[in-house]
């Protein structure tokens, strides 16, 4: 396809406008990614993610800025929620990004959750790919504001940052919630606030009693605004993915993330599969009927139904 090379080659123009039949779900979807697939596993993956206000925008402007001094190229990918009553979404991102809008190694683009939980749109992991395969070096993937069990990132990218504020809260008590598990490296950002050194004195306590974490994610105090402690924080990014490549950690991860995403697309043909012979069979109707009368319970109803979607796609 002409569109493939056009972003193989590293058109902007090419590149927005495969995102944008990614994001819609367009007839040509499936082609289009199957045709970059072969070019793409090149691209490190950067996570971002941590609480609403916590600057993250902020700080992927200024992370990039770091990355872009080793001249290497950025993607960045920022997902803002969808609103459920309009289904639309501010997409700030850019705003808070004006430094690097203009650079030709940056490639910006935001992305509405559109309904989808975990801290990332459907459609990030596909739209990575197409970064990826149009010859970012970094992409960038910044959640939106997350609480304790959005944790999608960590299926998304190769290094992954939480970011965290003074005056945010019990932050033990956000750790606990499984958050800590998907950190490779916190950043306690607005460090020049009250109550910075006792979050981070905090994270260093829990991470004291994690004694089977094999890496020990390091802290780092920034101040976004200002570019405090960005340097740092991107060196620990890279010490991260030393770490990975020496132990081949990076290709074990990847591998396994991309198996279960094989599986993901299965399960969500099957899903649509399944709806359409719902639509065209007054059956399987008739079984949700009976369990809504209580005649049927939910367990044989779906094994009816799972029998009735086998047969009738032999038939």
């Amino acid at each position: 396809m002409k569109l493939v090379d056009e972003v193989l080659a590293g058109n902007r123009r090419a590149i927005a406008k495969t995102i944008t039949l990614v994001e819609n779900e367009a007839p040509e979807k499936e082609e289009l990614l199957g045709g970059l697939y072969a070019h793409t596993g090149k691209a490190y993956v950067i996570g971002v993610t941590g609480s609403p206000g916590a600057g993250k925008s902020s700080l992927v402007d200024k992370l990039t800025g770091e990355i872009r001094r080793e001249g290497l190229s950025v993607g960045i990918i920022a997902v803002d929620p969808t609103s459920p009553f309009s289904g639309g979404a501010l997409l700030g991102d850019r705003i808070r990004m004006q430094e690097h809008v203009l650079d030709e190694g940056v490639f910006i683009r935001s992305m509405g959750t559109r309904g989808s939980l975990g801290g990332l749109s459907r459609a990030t992991k596909e739209v990575i790919k197409v970064l990826d395969a149009s010859g970012k070096d970094v992409v960038l993937v910044e959640t939106v504001g997350v609480g304790q069990s959005e944790l999608d990132i960590m299926n998304a990218a190769d290094t992954t940052v939480v970011v965290l504020t003074p005056g945010a809260g019990d932050v033990i008590q956000t750790l606990k919630a499984g958050i800590m598990e998907i950190a490779d490296v916190f950043a306690v950002n607005k460090a020049d606030m009250e109550g910075a050194q006792k979050v981070v004195t905090e994270v260093q306590t829990m991470l004291d009693l994690d004694l089977k974490r094999q890496w020990r994610p390091p802290v780092v105090s920034t101040v976004s605004l200002t570019g405090e402690g960005l340097a740092d924080l991107y060196a620990a990014v890279k010490r991260h993915r030393e770490y990975l490549g020496e132990n081949g950690k990076l290709q074990m991860v990847r591998e396994r993330r991309t198996r279960s995403e094989v599986i993901d697309i299965v399960m969500e043909h099957l899903k649509q599969m399944v709806i359409q012979q719902f639509r065209a069979s007054a059956q399987l109707d008739g079984i949700l009927d009976l369990v809504v009368r209580r005649e049927l319970d939910p367990y044989r109803a779906s094994m009816q139904i799972i029998k009735e979607f086998i047969s009738g796609d032999k038939g």
